[in-house]
């Protein structure tokens, strides 16, 4: 049995002033953050704490099928992954996200389809950022052969 040690990963955010922050961590670039657009005061053309939490329901699918895909050697040809967090007032009275939905086109081989999907299912299951969330996250998967993205493409110029 091997035993899993803990993992931290420390975040510094410091306040810029009105509705600007920057966030660091170790040996990562700087990220300038704001209040988004849609709120009182918010700025356009940052990344929001709102942007981030969404992101990272879907970059966290994307890499953990990523890791799944792989040791499971299911061909994996390429991913497009679009999520969309939704906000309103929930059922505690509060106003926070409700769902995140996130939609996956996966490409892969001609008859490895069924093999793809699997591993996007257990991706679903296993992205720590979702597990993580007190909000639920859909995930819309739609796997196609890459012969078929092709022939599709072709066929619509």
């Amino acid at each position: 049995m091997s035993v899993m040690k803990e993992m931290q990963f420390p975040v510094s955010v410091r306040w810029r002033g009105g509705r600007l922050a920057r966030a660091d961590a170790r040996d990562k670039e700087s990220l300038e953050l704001a209040t988004p657009p849609e709120f009182r005061g918010g700025l356009a053309g940052y990344w929001s704490p709102e942007d981030l939490l969404v992101a990272s329901a879907a970059s966290c699918f994307a890499l953990t099928l990523a890791a799944v895909a792989e040791r499971r050697e299911a061909p994996l040809l390429d991913a497009t992954i679009t999520a969309t967090g939704h906000m309103t007032r929930r059922d505690d009275g509060r106003f926070g996200f409700i769902v995140i939905e996130i939609d996956a086109l996966l490409e892969t081989i001609p008859g490895a389809e069924r093999a793809v999907s699997s591993a996007a299912a257990a991706a679903e299951e296993r992205c720590l950022i979702s597990q993580a969330l007190d909000v639920p996250v859909h995930v819309a998967v739609q796997v196609k052969a890459a012969a078929e993205l092709t022939s599709h493409i072709a066929g619509a110029h």
